[in-house]
């Protein structure tokens, strides 16, 4: 017979268990290092446990347009809620869709929830204002005449190539600019379905006569704009906030290249129910990425009687702005009369045309929401609810740590370190996981974190019972321990794989708080796995090396007596008995 090659592991075995472990503990040092260099030493805690405000909105459409509460413009209405949100200074929201027709505003404790349902809950407003002014962001001290002028270098050149014609129009000069703008901010107010007064066909034609309130009105929104400071986020948030649609106003918007500026705008000449469809198309003939408009049959006719008067003027007031809850979100250029079919080209890619366009398509769907519900957790509840948690998880973990220490013994301190492991790990992922992906720990999560306690010790429990299966056969403890383990590994990965499996269906499926039941139970279960390979079986082959264990101390839990095995043991020499010569 053949000797066996040098080297060779038995079955299931481990040949080096110390290294296993050591990288296992450099894992555990670099996670809970970078926690602390990241400064997130604690995990984000949900709305139920911190406190805040959860409001549930739900889609509507008139009569006849269902077909506008779809998908596409549930994403639109999640990023414009978004930006509401983030306008009242509130960090940390979340908003997400529930269903096909439920969005779920998640506010932190902090915020004023009725000002925040009024926001989320009203219908995303879009107008075209024709463009009377721009400037450079930042606050600026007005002329002695009082009228702003426009800065030579910047904004208007700037944000024209956000979504400009070709054609360029020519500029104006500083003086006859300024006495443009004082002129429209002067002149009544028109109506918005009609064409704007306040916005000069010619800005060489001398100023009607003011009346006194008229140019009181002009006076102020022409000092609000200059001392404007669209860099401040809640200056941004407040510009033109309250704007009435057939009033001037003024408003924050980016330029090309990222950066904010300041416009005073005309009254609203169309508004985004005159758009019957918009969307970002790949023109074939120029290789660029475009903006598609087309409008109703009423707002053809206000859109062609407003771009003919703007591409007879200089730069900017050639431009109208599409502002979006009182934010310029583009600014093209006009440089000819326009009606029925409109397109907005210059430096787009992809992204930004498609994102112009469903923005476009939302403000002229039909499309409103109904705040359903609305659920406010005091700080103190949500504390209580914690407080309640912890305590459920901490009896749970005390009565497995009792039915571990009474049964298996000196094998319990296998499973005590392993749990321990497993904490670290659990606790320092969730802890990077919150600024990482939003994850927030809620209730139902630290339910599933106390479920996945029973299902760590119940991987342990399988293991050490294949051991002392194979003791019972009459095996000593090293080879009992690398026999059980290819039997104990495919009963471990099937029964995690079924929890795995459950969890990933659960967070599919569902949405809100019951996601976070999911998710930290599938985040387990993954860790479960790590640990026991990684951690448990090594550290178990390492121990099964030492004389405690390895003679079956009566307290290690291993006891071949009290475990049943009938001696001899197989690994022992069989001496066979003399044969009697008279029976020969």
């Amino acid at each position: 017979m053949a000797a066996p090659k040098k080297g060779r592991k038995a079955p299931g075995g481990q040949g080096k268990p110390g290294r296993t472990l050591a990288l296992m503990l450099i894992v555990m040092a670099a996670l809970v290092g970078g926690m602390f260099w990241s400064g997130e030493t604690t995990p984000r805690l949900g709305i139920d446990l911190a406190g805040g405000t959860t409001i549930t909105l739900k889609a509507e459409a008139e009569p006849g347009k269902e077909s506008a509460v779809n998908e596409t413009n549930m994403n639109t209405a999640v990023g414009i809620i978004e930006r509401r949100v983030n306008g009242l200074g509130v960090s940390e929201a979340e908003v997400q869709t529930q269903g096909k027709e439920n969005i779920i505003v998640n506010i932190p404790k902090g915020t004023n929830s009725e000002q925040a349902q009024k926001q989320v809950g009203t219908t995303a407003r879009l107008y075209f204002r024709p463009v009377l002014n721009v400037l450079p962001a930042g606050p600026a001290t007005p002329e002695p005449s009082g009228s702003p002028s426009a800065s030579p270098s910047g904004a208007p050149g700037d944000k024209a190539t956000d979504g400009e014609d070709k054609a360029t129009a020519p500029s104006s000069s500083p003086t006859t600019q300024g006495r443009a703008v004082t002129e429209a901010l002067k002149a009544p107010s028109p109506s918005p379905s009609g064409a704007a007064s306040g916005q000069p066909e010619n800005a060489q034609s001398p100023a009607p006569a003011p009346t006194p309130s008229g140019a009181a009105a002009g006076s102020a929104l022409e000092k609000q704009f200059a001392a404007l400071n669209c860099l401040d986020p809640k200056a941004r948030a407040n510009a033109g906030k309250d704007a009435q649609p057939g009033q001037p106003t003024v408003a924050c918007g980016k330029n090309s290249i990222g950066g904010w500026e300041k416009y005073l705008l005309g009254p609203a000449e169309v508004d985004g129910r005159d758009v019957d469809d918009a969307k970002g198309v790949l023109d074939p003939q120029r290789g660029i990425w475009i903006v598609q408009m087309d409008f109703t049959s009423a707002g053809a006719k206000k859109f062609a009687k407003i771009t003919g008067k703007l591409s007879q003027q200089p730069s900017p007031m050639n431009q109208f702005a599409i502002v979006l809850d009182g934010e310029v979100v583009s600014a093209p250029q006009v440089n000819q009369t326009l009606s029925a079919n409109a397109e907005i080209s210059g430096s787009f890619d992809q992204q930004s045309a498609q994102d112009l366009g469903n923005i476009l398509s939302y403000g002229a769907l039909p499309l409103s929401f109904n705040v359903e519900t609305v659920t406010t957790v005091t700080p103190a509840l949500g504390g209580e609810q914690l407080k309640a948690g912890l305590i459920a998880g901490a009896i749970g973990l005390a009565l497995v740590v009792i039915y571990l220490v009474v049964y298996y013994r000196g094998l319990s301190v296998v499973a005590l370190l392993s749990l321990l492991v497993s904490g670290i790990l659990t606790y320092s992922l969730m802890s990077l996981l919150g600024p990482a992906i939003g994850f927030a720990l809620n209730l139902p999560a630290v339910c599933g974190a106390i479920v996945a306690i029973g299902i760590t010790a119940d991987s342990f429990i399988v293991y050490f019972e294949r051991i002392r299966d194979e003791i019972r056969e009459g095996r000593t403890l090293r080879p009992a321990v690398e026999r059980a383990w290819p039997r104990a590994r495919r009963t471990i990965l099937v029964s995690d794989f079924v929890s795995f499996l459950a969890a990933a269906v659960l967070f599919v499926v569902t949405v809100g708080k019951v996601q976070g039941f999911a998710f930290t139970l599938g985040l387990t279960t993954l860790l479960d796995v790590v640990v026991v390979f990684f951690f448990t079986k090594p550290l178990m082959t390492l121990l099964a090396r030492t004389k405690f264990f390895a003679s079956g101390h009566p307290w290690s839990g291993l006891d071949p007596k009290r475990l049943g095995a009938k001696p001899p043991l197989r690994r022992s020499r069989r001496v066979s008995a003399p044969v009697d010569p008279k029976e020969a």
